[in-house]
Order: C-alpha cells, then structure tokens, then sequence
C-alpha cells in the first residue's frame, strides 16, 4: 500500500472525510491530490473536524510553559515557532500517532535543496545575491522572523527540557520543521489566536495540506468547528484539484513554497531598485512624507507602471509644489507629463532589463542548483520586454 494510501485510511479514523478525491504522485510535483471520479462544482471534497488540527492549543504543555505566550504585534513567542518545536520535539507517541503524516510530506532534503531559506551555505550566497530584489526582500524578512524563532528554542525552551541544541535538536533540524510548518499550514483563527497577527494564526492539518497551489482553486471555509474544502468547478476524473494559497507573486511563491510556476495570473515584478535610483535623497524623503515610497510594480494588468510607480515618477516632471497639489487633487499632470513619465519609464525598464540579462547570464553557469532563479529571471525578463513594448507603442 503506498503511504498516500495509508494516510487517507488514517485520516479516516481522525474524522476527516474524503469524498471523489485520492492522493497520488504526481510527476515533478510530488504528491498531490487528484479526482478518483466526475466532480461537480460546490461537492465537498474534504471536511477536516477543529479535533484533528494541529495548532497552538495542542502543542504539549511543557513545551508552551517553557516558552513566553504568542502575544499581538509579533511579541511573545510565535505560533510558527511552537509548532515546529511541537514537531521537532516529538515523543515517540506522538511520532506514532501521526507517523502515516510524516511518511508523506517532504524529506528533509526536499524542504532543504528547495527553499532558499535552507540552501546550503556553498551555494547561498551567490543564489541570494542574484534573487530578484521582491525575492530577497522577503527572504530577509523571513531570515529575521527564523532566527528570532531558533534563538528562543535555542536558549530558551531546550535548556529549560534539558537538551542541548545538538544532533537532533540542532538548528538544521529546527529549520527542517521550521519550514515544514511554514509550508504546509492553513490559515486558522480561534478564540485563543484571534488577538494575534495574522502570520500566528495557522493550523496544520493533515491531507488538505496535500493539496497544490494553483491561481485559482477549491473554495476553503473554516470556522472554530471544522474546515470545509469543496470543488471550485466541475473536474474530470484523473484531473488534478487545487486550492489558491494567495495572490502572491512568484517572487512570495519562490521563497516561501520553494515553487515559481509558469502561468500565474497576480505575479508582479517589482522595480523599486531602479526607479530609486532615479531619485535624489531628498525627493525619497518626499515621497516617503506621501506614503509613496517604494512597492513600484508592473503586472499584465499594470504594463505601464502601477499607479504608485507612476505618481513617483511625476515628481521627475516638475516641481515638489506642484506635484503634492496633483497627489492632493488626484491628478496625472496631463497628457504631456504622461508622456515624460513614459519615457522615465522606459529608461527605468532598459536598465532594468540589462541587470536582468546579466543575472541570467550569470545563472546559467550555476547548475541546477540555480534553475528556479533563473526560469524567475525569465519570467522577469518577458514581462519587462513587453511593458517596454507597451511603452513605446504608446509614445508613438
């Protein structure tokens, strides 16, 4: 019996219902979950009862005395942090319980030769260094938020077990069901979570976490009971179901799922670096002092610069006065400072363009170690040409 198989008829015995759906491998993919018949639109798929998650409240009790209570505005320590000690710590009961679990999610060196947070130190510095500016962005936020979580576990709650952060209990383990946690949770709000930030309110819960991303999916509804997952539309049996795990961009998808798909209807490019340099120091306090800094974003929907992009670059067109007065008055300037703004942007997206051709030259000598950055770079570089064709049919 393959150990999909066995984690359904597992499932079973924790209350969680099934229905049209089977696990299965899915080439390039992993594990995902497919349509075992005909489905139609709004059939519930998977029901998952409060009971079988894993949350906040079932971390063991010694393990969440040991530590200081999650608590508002990122104080305290973090759900995210709780349960991957949960899971780092273990007992072989618990291991038990839920060993047909652990005998599908990913092995230690799928989560650690995937995730850029855990690419190995050889490699890291180079590949961090060439992540899109969004990507390293938000890989530096989550180093933050990973190294704040293993200092507590470190210093706080393995000294207070007595256990030394070693072997087991390393900080490579850690961080293998660190990510773990990160990548496999639902958001989940309960009375116990819901003064908490959004990032504390999660849950794991077993066999939907199966379930793939696409841009768009299963509808997922939740409450303190149970989550409910049913079909977005009608599926042919065979065909694989997804759920959306947000309107991310493929910059978010890469560094937090380790995935950085082809088709992807909110991915965005950020270009924050080049339209910066565009501006004096102090025309960045400028825009600062108008909630205008930064977050400069093209998109299909966008080809021309997103609505912040463009009101920054009209400062370039004329002076602070009138500039504020067009922001106050929600005007563009007209059609002749359109057309400035439109070439500011073209010069932006050349330069642009060029870091993006040497980052991909770059890449392609790194091996596979480097490809998804490069495919991003790709998709980068395709989205550039064509704001830039966009751009110049517009000046014509």
């Amino acid at each position: 019996m393959e150990a999909y198989d066995e984690l359904l008829r597992w499932a079973s015995k924790q209350g969680i219902e099934v229905h049209g759906i089977e696990a299965k491998r899915i080439p390039g993919r992993g594990i995902g979950i497919v349509a075992s018949k005909d489905l139609k639109a709004n059939e519930r798929l998977i029901y998952v009862p409060a009971a079988s998650l894993r949350t906040l409240t079932t971390v063991r009790p010694e393990i969440r005395k040991a530590l200081p209570p999650p608590a508002p505005k990122y104080k305290g320590t973090s759900v995210h942090a709780l349960l991957a000690a949960e899971l780092l710590l273990e007992t072989p009961t618990i291991k038990k319980k839920y060993a047909p679990w652990h005998a599908v999610v990913p092995t230690r060196d799928d989560i650690l030769s995937t995730l850029p947070l855990a690419w190995p130190t050889s490699d890291h510095e180079k590949l961090h260094s060439l992540l899109p500016y969004a990507a390293r962005a938000h890989l530096t936020k989550q180093k933050a938020k990973f190294e704040k979580d293993w200092q507590l576990t470190r210093d706080v709650l393995l000294p207070k077990l007595s256990l030394s952060p070693k072997g087991r209990y390393s900080k490579q383990e850690f961080l293998y069901h660190w990510l773990l946690v990160n990548t496999r949770t639902f958001y989940h709000e309960t009375p116990a979570t819901e003064r908490l930030t959004k990032d504390d309110k999660m849950a794991l819960q077993p066999v939907a976490d199966l379930l793939n991303h696409s841009d768009e999916g299963c509808e997922v509804v939740f409450d303190t009971g149970c989550y409910t997952i049913s079909a977005d539309r009608e599926y042919k049996q065979g065909e694989e179901v997804y759920i959306c795990y947000g309107t991310h961009s493929n910059d978010f998808l890469m560094v937090e799922y380790g995935f950085c798909p082809e088709e992807n209807k909110w991915d965005e490019v950020c270009i924050d670096e080049v339209v910066l340099e565009e501006m004096s120091t102090a025309r960045k306090k400028w825009l600062d002092g108008r909630d205008f800094l930064g977050k400069y974003l093209i998109d299909e929907r966008n080809l021309t610069g997103c609505y912040r992009t463009r009101v920054a670059l009209m400062l370039l067109c004329t002076s602070r006065g009138q500039w504020e007065r067009w922001v106050d008055e929600g005007e563009d300037g007209g059609g002749e400072v359109q057309k400035m703004v439109d070439r500011i942007m073209v010069r932006v997206l050349e330069k642009y363009l060029k870091r993006c051709m040497e980052a991909i030259e770059e890449l392609e000598g790194c091996g596979p170690s480097g490809e998804m950055v490069l495919r991003r770079w790709r998709q980068i570089e395709r989205l550039v040409k064509k704001s830039l064709e966009e751009l110049k049919v517009e000046d014509n």
